[in-house]
């Protein structure tokens, strides 16, 4: 299977006069969010159509004009951490416009690419059945695998290691706090984060609840590991050293 990737994102390189120079970097996994993940992200749901309010938590809710997907920006709330690190968004969908519980959800901390976010979105905008899974769990190694990740030997159906074993993806049981509509206790989800230098904080970290389909998972994980170079203005200082930069 092959996911789909936007063909470009919100937030074009600065003029070359600009006094913040733009560097193209791989791998995207450690690229890091340039500090503009609300605004980026913010930008591809307005492109989609979708409407925003501010809630009385100083979040700020974006929904679908079907009613069935929803994204918030949680970072002003501090609803819970995932490896120490603050979650920025949390994305949801619905069985129907009336269900008081969400069908699932993810979440994402800080440092994350936006690109692979905006992916993701793009995924979730348009499939027509967002709550409903289509492909089984290998299909999201198989994506890593193809564009050079590496299974891991104990777990080669469930886990892929990124090539500078900087960061993973992998079938884990899901941590507190991922709300799911699947009541039952032990249930596993999709985990990615990235760990430029092994014992130091995490770069980013994501969480899927157990029913998110694995195909949009797929979505994620080709994005995450994309060889197409993105633009940065700030480069995260965990992964110097392991990013390959090119000034415009």
């Amino acid at each position: 299977m092959e996911a789909p990737l936007l063909p470009h994102h919100p937030g074009e390189p600065s003029p070359p006069d600009s006094p913040d120079p733009v560097y193209w970097v791989t791998p995207r996994h450690l690229a890091g969010d340039d500090g503009m993940l609300a605004e980026r992200i913010g930008d591809t749901l307005a492109e989609l159509g979708w409407r925003m309010w501010p809630t009385a938590r100083d979040t700020l809710l974006y929904v679908s004009p079907d009613g069935l997907r929803g994204a918030e920006w949680l970072l002003a709330a501090y609803p819970f951490k995932l490896g120490g690190l603050s979650i920025a968004w949390q994305l949801s969908v619905r069985p129907h416009a009336d269900a008081a519980m969400a069908e699932w959800n993810a979440y994402f901390t800080t440092g994350v690419p936006y690109e692979v976010l905006a992916d993701l979105l793009m995924a979730i905008d348009a499939r027509e059945a967002p709550d409903l899974a289509f492909e089984g769990a290998e299909t999201v190694i198989n994506v890593l695998s193809a564009q050079g990740w590496v299974r891991d030997v104990d777990r080669p159906r469930t886990t892929a290691i990124d090539p500078g074993l900087s960061s993973s993806v992998s079938l884990e049981p899901v941590p507190p706090f991922i709300q799911d509509a699947d009541p039952r206790p032990d249930l596993f989800g999709w985990q990615a984060w990235a760990e430029p230098v092994l014992g130091l904080p995490y770069l980013w970290c994501a969480s899927f609840s157990a029913s998110v389909p694995h195909d949009l998972v797929a979505v994620f994980a080709s994005s995450l590991a994309s060889p197409v170079p993105v633009p940065r203005r700030v480069l995260p200082k965990s992964a110097e050293g392991r990013l390959t930069i090119r000034r415009r």
